[in-house]
């Protein structure tokens, strides 16, 4: 059953991938509502999984996003392996973050990430010579998928890039959903649920939540990488606190506790806020209004008023979609 699962939510994530350019008309907004779904997969892998809400989400895309222009710019480094060192970095970042913050629970765990956020945001402001301060990383190329040589896959216009992300993030999808399903996954959702008994049986919840941090800091900073190709910049807004915030309504709006439901948190902030940006300059305002709305009427986000849709249509199979919703929770 747990495979049957795993496959079904992989097709919805290729379905995703396939629709995007038949709705949306830009590849440059189908690809940004990919790269913040690799985000907020991140995210639902602390929040939904593990129980933390971090505010130092926006560190791990922020770094993501300098480490990949600094070897585009002074290593020449190739495509994948420019990728490949934001995401280490992001991942050791992340561990240096979590090593400090799981030590503190509740209120004074969301302070202490949202302290790292800020440190790290004034350090990459203060390290111009690095960072390039106020104004970023300028002028970061994006090179083509090559292998000795040999052009595999062009990134020069904004859809060949697209298909790049795509077959990125449905690797990254299908890779996380097996680290959920498999024992480390449910092992976290015990620790979500109650972490003094999974201590007790003889878990190392320290550990267990380091990894969760990890994992989650590697992806984000694959996703921050993928950002600075797009835009041929790494900004200073990208590390600020604002980007945690961002990455962590799109997880909520979503819902937690299930990877596909990041997927649809992603695509409805972004292209949502596109929309709403286009109509009023304030747009944010309406957003935090729909939030508000998700806090108080949708608990389980957009996946979950999409399951009870479905039983209302569908009765019949009220009692496995009834299964599938204790599967992701517990």
């Amino acid at each position: 059953m747990k495979h049957i699962a795993h496959f079904r939510f992989t097709l919805l994530a290729i379905a995703v991938v396939l629709l995007l350019p038949l709705c949306v008309g830009s590849g440059t907004l189908a690809t940004e509502v990919l790269i913040y779904a690799l985000a907020a997969l991140g995210c639902n892998l602390l929040l939904g999984y593990t129980g933390l809400m971090s505010f130092g989400q926006g560190i791990f895309f922020g770094i993501g996003s300098y480490a990949t222009g600094l070897a585009l710019l002074h290593l020449k480094a190739p495509l994948l392996i420019s990728l490949l060192i934001a995401a280490v970095i992001g991942g050791l970042i992340a561990l240096l973050v979590g090593w400090f913050s799981i030590r503190q629970k509740g209120t004074y765990f969301v302070m202490l990430t949202l302290a790292f956020a800020q440190m790290f945001y004034f350090l990459a402001y203060t390290m111009k010579d690095v960072t390039g301060g106020d104004n970023g990383l300028l002028d970061i190329p994006r090179p083509n998928l090559s292998v000795f040589g040999h052009t595999l896959l062009p990134t020069t216009s904004s859809w060949q890039y697209y298909s790049f992300v795509a077959i990125l993030f449905v690797v990254v999808f299908w890779l996380l959903q097996r680290v959920v399903d498999s024992v480390l996954g449910r092992t976290l959702l015990a620790v979500r649920d109650n972490e003094a008994r999974a201590s007790a049986v003889g878990y190392d919840v320290t550990l267990l939540k380091l990894a969760a941090f990890v994992i989650s800091g590697a992806v984000t900073g694959l996703a921050g990488g993928l950002h600075a190709m797009m835009t041929g910049v790494a900004p200073l807004s990208n590390i600020e606190y604002h980007t945690s915030e961002s990455i962590l309504i799109m997880t909520v709006i979503g819902g937690t506790g299930n990877l596909f439901a990041s997927v649809l948190g992603a695509s409805f902030y972004v292209l949502v806020g596109n929309w709403l940006s286009t109509l009023w300059p304030r747009w944010l305002m309406l957003l935090g209004f729909l939030l508000i709305g998700v806090s108080l009427y949708m608990h389980k986000g957009l996946y979950g008023l999409a399951q009870s849709l479905l039983q209302r249509v569908r009765p019949g199979t009220k009692t496995s979609v009834r299964t599938d919703i204790a599967k992701e929770s517990h």
